[in-house]
């Protein structure tokens, strides 16, 4: 077995009761050895030992992405960036200059819009055509629940003013009713992304994987888990897998994606793959560990289900009913599924915490950690009900940035729009609090995310005051969430998330410490080195 020690840096280890700080750190094959002062660890390696000298970096945890997308992050990575693009005309050039590039492409595709950037938060399919209107565009916004087509995309996908709105999502039509460009919620997901799946190729998923994974171990990310696992994801993940002997570079655990048919017999069906899946036994980087609801849209764009309505006087219904809700978190609990249910609104994360109240007065008490996602607006209540009942806070520090906040704050328009994202009254009420990025929901990268849990501030443009700084988290904490409790979050704590001795030896070396320098130094830290289960994965 290969012994390694690591010496000369400040080794923050993150761990629960336990030193925050080390001297050094000593590897045995894929497992922690030793997390303590050097002179032990020197002892503790022996003479044969290899070692490495970090620098005086800067060592955390691997940080632990516990909410993510990997295919579509990695599809997000090749395609056309709009989030910067602050208007219709920047958004024209962009889709001008990327067509001019790929003149033979048979369509093309953009993410990352954000309404504001389009008068009255209203784009039509018109706005695109001026730009390009010779090929199908698709367009998702930047919380990808929403996606901008232009015409010639409305014929390819054959939505024309006769075609339904699916349950949970709405086609967007103009005053004489024909479709105007915008697909919301499952009508983007039914129309949009299943035509994109089955004009995607396996190798088209293979490259976007490989993308994915080299950039995590760049961000210094050894764990993730996907809210949206499928069979195409699976497969890809899998062949990622077997092009490496079996194993993967980091850990991948999925959650898999539920969609609400209407139907409970055939929800149910979803639920019994996800567990046949789950019991699969084997790779120890690649695992199903649950399933994943989406029981609202985003406020942005109206879909969040509130208990008192938008600015503009309107609601949104659930897309998950919790007479269809509660069947399927019942039987994924029996099955000892952990549950992932997105909740924007209030009024979705109280059906979650129904739901779930449900399973446990059906199965009565066992060991079970569920979640809810991203919790942008909840009301005051609900974190004390979260603890009572066990369930972690996955929520995104980057979804604050105070650079794309103004449309959501606009969007409810009074005082709910003062406790967005009120990360400190999960803590203070006992709820596990996990910090994750949604990726491609928003940047990737665990440094700058670390930024904005710390400062409030905006990690893409520095000219934007703090939003509500009093939601802060001081930056050792901010680790904490998305290393150690985000490893919680999906159940890994006692494998991984905080250097302690028996722990996988996943960490990440920083050029530089945010604790000494302030944590503006983020915006400019790289990290030098990733070590996913001993073995050196990226090194600068």
């Amino acid at each position: 077995m290969t012994r390694t020690l690591y010496t000369n840096g400040r080794i923050f280890t993150a761990a629960e009761g336990g030193p925050a700080w080390a001297e050094a750190i000593v590897v045995d094959g894929d497992t922690l050895a030793y997390v303590g002062d050097a002179e032990t660890a020197h002892e503790t390696a022996g003479d044969s030992a290899e070692r490495v000298d970090l620098g005086g970096g800067l060592v955390v945890p691997g940080f632990v992405d516990a909410h993510t997308h990997l295919v579509m992050m990695g599809d997000a990575l090749g395609r056309v960036g709009l989030t910067d693009a602050r208007s219709v005309a920047s958004i024209q050039e962009r889709l001008r200059a990327a067509r001019a590039a790929a003149p033979d492409a048979p369509r093309l595709l953009g993410r990352g819009w954000l309404f504001d950037s389009v008068p009255d938060g209203k784009p039509t399919a018109a706005m695109i055509d001026a730009a390009v209107a010779d090929v199908p565009v698709y367009l998702d916004a930047n919380d990808y629940h929403s996606c901008w087509v232009n015409t010639a995309a409305l014929a390819e996908l054959g939505i024309t003013r006769d075609t339904p709105d699916p349950i949970g999502g709405r086609i967007g039509r103009d005053a004489d009713g024909e479709p105007n460009g915008m697909l919301y919620e499952t009508a983007a997901q039914q129309h949009v992304w299943s035509f994109l799946a089955a004009a995607t190729t396996d190798a088209d998923r293979d490259a976007a994987v490989e993308r994915t994974i080299a950039a995590y171990l760049a961000a210094g990310v050894t764990a993730v888990v996907d809210m949206a696992f499928d069979e195409l994801g699976l497969a890809a993940f899998e062949r990622a897998a077997a092009r490496r002997g079996g194993t993967l570079p980091l850990t991948v655990i999925g959650h898999w994606f539920i969609e609400n048919t209407g139907d409970d017999e055939q929800n149910l069906a979803q639920v019994a793959r996800a567990a046949e899946l789950a019991a699969r036994a084997g790779n120890p980087t690649l695992r199903v560990g649950g399933i994943k609801l989406v029981l609202d849209g985003v406020i942005d764009a109206c879909t969040a289900a509130l208990r008192l309505p938008y600015a503009d006087g309107s609601n949104a219904e659930p897309i998950w009913p919790l007479e269809r809700a509660k069947p399927v978190v019942a039987a994924a609990d029996a099955a000892g599924l952990q549950i992932a249910l997105h909740a924007i609104g209030d009024a979705a994360s109280d059906l979650a915490l129904d739901a779930i109240e449900h399973a446990v007065a059906v199965n009565g008490e066992r060991p079970r950690r569920h979640r809810i996602e991203h919790l942008e607006y909840a009301a005051p209540e609900t974190p004390a009900r979260m603890a009572r009942l066990g369930v972690t806070a996955s929520m995104q520090p980057v979804h604050t940035d105070p650079a794309i906040w103004d449309n959501w704050a606009a969007m409810l328009g009074d005082e709910r729009a003062d406790r967005g994202c009120a990360w400190p009254e999960y803590t203070e009420a006992g709820v596990r609090l996990a910090f994750s990025t949604d990726a491609p929901t928003a940047p990737y990268e665990a440094l700058p995310n670390m930024f904005i849990a710390a400062t409030r501030r905006s990690a893409l443009d520095d000219s934007f005051p703090p939003n509500h700084p009093e939601f802060a988290v001081p930056l050792d904490e901010a680790i904490v969430h998305a290393t150690r409790d985000a490893a919680a979050s999906c159940l890994e704590e006692h494998r991984r998330g905080s250097l302690a001795a028996g722990l996988a030896a996943d960490f990440a070396v920083v050029d530089r410490d945010p604790f000494a320098l302030g944590e503006d130094s983020l915006l400019e830290a790289r990290v030098l080195r990733t070590v996913v289960a001993g073995r050196t994965e990226f090194e600068a």
